[in-house]
This record gives structure tokens, sequence and C-alpha cells, in this order.
């Protein structure tokens, strides 16, 4: 079993997530730049970009956009698709890790979308985490991310899940399963996908995934202690709702004092 996002995963993340809608998100994330920036968004640091898609859509709007990610399979992926007609406005990507990241410049918005500082296990890499976006960010500038909401975590539990997604070439099956380990507020999720073309079989990939999930009072004490103020804790999508035991993935919101 490989760690998470190697060569084979990087390679159908995509695919995988098709359905997705990062242009809906990207608006999403433009309305919480107007209501909760102090001045105008310009910069964004996208901690965790994977294969760029909310990099390659903001600069596309008009952001300039600096994505960051340890996977060189999922950089690559990213580089490609900002590839575009030349002198055409694109993100940058680099390689890096985002405990100790420092690129030695200022932001007015850090992002850390799709769970990514839910990979962060242990409470010194939550904190750490925190402190590279805090580091990066101008005064009062904003951090957005999404974790998964404990409550809901903890009633519903992870089940195991089939999903088959159609490709030009054939099909991805997908199957995921998870367990808890309670003690540590870690979600253990089993991935193994298939890739088949014409009926046949051509790639097979199997990945654990640790992921932290978080509570509002715990999420409150990391922000805080990495230099933030905590703005909103909300539904994500649908941000004007409080979150409950029904609400999986929540969206923060804070900013650099």
């Amino acid at each position: 079993m490989s760690e998470p996002f190697s060569a084979g995963y990087a390679d159908a993340y995509d695919r995988m997530y098709h359905d997705k809608d990062y242009t809906l998100e990207c608006t999403f994330i433009e309305g919480v730049f107007k209501t909760y920036a102090a001045g105008s968004i310009q910069t964004i640091l996208d901690l965790g970009c994977g294969t760029g898609n909310h990099a390659c859509l903001l600069t596309e709007r008009g952001y300039e956009v600096t994505g960051v990610d340890r996977s060189d399979s999922m950089l690559e992926r990213a580089t490609t698709k900002a590839a575009g007609p030349s002198g055409q406005h694109k993100p940058t990507f680099r390689k890096g890790d985002i405990l100790t990241l420092d690129l030695h410049r200022h932001f007015d918005a850090v992002l850390m979308m799709f769970a990514v500082l839910g990979y962060q296990l242990k409470n010194v890499d939550v904190l750490a985490a925190l402190k590279t976006a805090r580091r990066h960010l101008r005064s009062e500038g904003l951090l957005i991310f999404d974790v998964w909401y404990g409550p809901a975590v903890l009633s519903q539990r992870p089940s195991t899940q089939v999903k088959v997604i159609p490709t030009l070439e054939g099909q991805i099956l997908r199957v995921s399963s998870g367990e808890l380990d309670t003690s540590r507020h870690l979600c253990i999720v089993h991935l193994r996908l298939w890739q088949l073309e014409g009926g046949r079989l051509t790639a097979e990939t199997d990945e654990r995934h640790c992921v932290r999930y978080f509570f509002p009072l715990e999420l409150d004490f990391f922000l805080e202690s990495a230099g933030f103020s905590p703005l909103r804790l909300g539904v994500f999508p649908e941000f004007d709702k409080e979150p409950d035991e029904t609400t999986w993935n929540v969206l923060g919101v804070a900013r650099a004092v």
C-alpha cells in the first residue's frame, strides 16, 4: 500500500473528481473575499494545490496565484494544465513542504482547500502548517481552509463506498473504506483504484490516507496560537448554515493579526 498521492493516484485524480465543481468553488472563494477581506485581494498562495484546479481558475479571473505541493506527480499535472498561449498569465507552481515553506514574500490570501489541513496529523504539524500560512500573509490577510467536522464524523462514521467513474478510455473503479482512531481524531481511509480500458485492467493503485477531523474550539485554539483571529466556521459550500452532526465538510475563515 503506497503513501497518499502516489503517481498512480495523481494520474487518476482529475478523472475521479471530474464532478467536483471547481468553478463554483472559486466563485464561492471570491464571495468570501468580498465578505471578509480587509482590503483588496490580488495575490493568493494555494497551499496543497494538488493538480492546480483552484490555482488555474483563479488566475484566469485575474489573481496572481502561487501553488505549492509536495507531490511531484500532482505538480507535473498542474504545470501541464496551466500551459497556455504565449503571453497568457499563468499560476506559478513550486514544490514544498507546508510545514517548513518560506517563500520570503507576503500574500493577500492563503488557501488550504480539499482537507489539506487535515493531512497534518499531529498537533505540532497542524500548528506548523498554520504558522506557514501566517508567515506568508500580510497583516489582516485572509486564510480560507476546509476540514472534516468532528461531530459529523463521529455521528455518521466512515462507510465502504464504491464509485464507477466513466473515462474516455473506459472507466475507473474506486472502492473506499474507513476506520476511526478517535484517540487521535483520525479517519484512516483505504482507497483502491482500478483503471480499465476496453475491459482490460491497465493500472491498479492501493493507497492509505489518514485525515484528521477537527472540533470548533480546537480549531480556534490552533488559529489563535498561529497568529490568526477566527472569523467564521460554516457549512461548505452552504456557508450561511451552521455546522451540525450531518455536516462532514466545513469551511473556516480567519484573519492574520
